[in-house]
């Protein structure tokens, strides 16, 4: 009889593992005793069964009585496998609840990433999420900025700082009116003024890092502006842009502000006004993506199959609003 050999370090409980040893590493081991549990107790079973068929022929009695020791043999084994399956899943489980719960409870702290450091784009999400870059929540709300910088571009995220924008033309003196969420039809703020009917311009804001706007984007836009009659426009990210997006912005009566312009602009403000834009960029969770769909925060997710973790609505699964995790160095 073939006798399967058990891996007994694979499903060692902890106490010899190194700590590099990550809680996927542990589910291996348990996936492993499941599978060789449940073979061993088939197979036993198999054994164990199969002699009562032959039994009933004077020729292969021998057979059947031969079979039945191996048989009760592979399913004591089996069963006492499942049963360490059982115990030590039962210590793991609990374990990994608690680290779970103590990287909630643990304040993320500052992201590190540099004002134009280039972030890889997020895969999938809703066509609603184009314009939203991968964000961190390595942002620490213990120690907000005192001051304008790209750093402040760099913590919050989208909707915050589609909200700075908005605050930005309001204390110039427009009437302004947000598009917080769901379809924008390419339209995040309108402007209006007092002296006229109906906006007089539009903006359209792209929390982008390292990513410049192409022509793509302010051709885009400058339809957008063509479809509502309107001859202002102002397109706004904390990146940069092409040579070909700034040409094409300047011939059609686009003010392309870059995130250098925007500091430029903030500057111009009185130190009470800078003040004012600060709170703005971050009033409450200013570190923790909106979904583009729901106007609500989004959670932190894990893979179900394992990887990396993302940021997902909590709408799922009506909405399926998703958000790669960009956690700093």
């Amino acid at each position: 009889m073939t006798l399967v050999r058990v891996n007994w370090r694979s499903v060692d409980t902890g106490k010899n593992m190194p700590r590099s040893k990550t809680r996927k590493q542990k589910k291996s081991g348990l996936d492993e005793l499941l599978e060789k549990g449940a073979s061993l107790t088939a197979l036993g079973i198999g054994l164990l069964v199969v002699p009562l068929f032959l039994g009933v022929s004077p020729m292969l009695k021998p057979l059947a009585g031969a079979l039945r020791v191996p048989g009760w043999m592979a399913l004591g084994i089996g069963l006492v496998l499942l049963g360490i399956r059982l115990l030590l899943k039962s210590k793991v489980e609990p374990a990994a609840s608690l680290t779970d719960s103590a990287a909630r409870r643990q304040e993320p702290t500052d992201r590190q990433s540099a004002f134009g450091q280039a972030i890889p784009p997020a895969p999938g999400g809703s066509a609603a999420e184009d314009r939203r870059e991968p964000f961190s929540r390595a942002v620490s709300a213990r120690r907000l900025a005192t001051q304008w910088s790209p750093a402040v571009f760099a913590a919050i995220e989208w909707r915050r700082f589609e909200a700075v924008c908005e605050t930005l033309f309001a204390q110039a003196g427009f009437a302004t009116r947000a598009q917080s969420h769901g379809a924008d039809g390419g339209v995040d703020i309108w402007l209006h003024s007092a002296n006229a009917e109906g906006p007089v311009a539009v903006v359209q804001c792209k929390h982008w890092n390292g990513k410049a706007v192409t022509v793509k984007e302010i051709r885009e836009f400058y339809g957008v502006m063509a479809s509502h009659q309107l001859n202002r426009g102002t397109y706004a990210t904390t990146s940069t842009y092409t040579a070909d997006a700034q040409k094409f912005a300047k011939d059609n009566g686009i003010n392309a502000l870059d995130g250098t312009a925007l500091l430029s602009l903030i500057a111009k403000r009185t130190p009470e006004q800078q003040q004012a834009l600060l709170d703005v960029a971050h009033e409450g969770e200013y570190w923790r993506p909106t979904c583009a769909s729901c106007g609500i925060k989004l959670v932190e997710r894990t893979p179900a199959k394992g990887g990396a973790g993302f940021w997902g609505c909590s709408n799922y699964p009506r909405c399926k609003t998703r958000m790669q995790m960009a956690v700093a160095a």
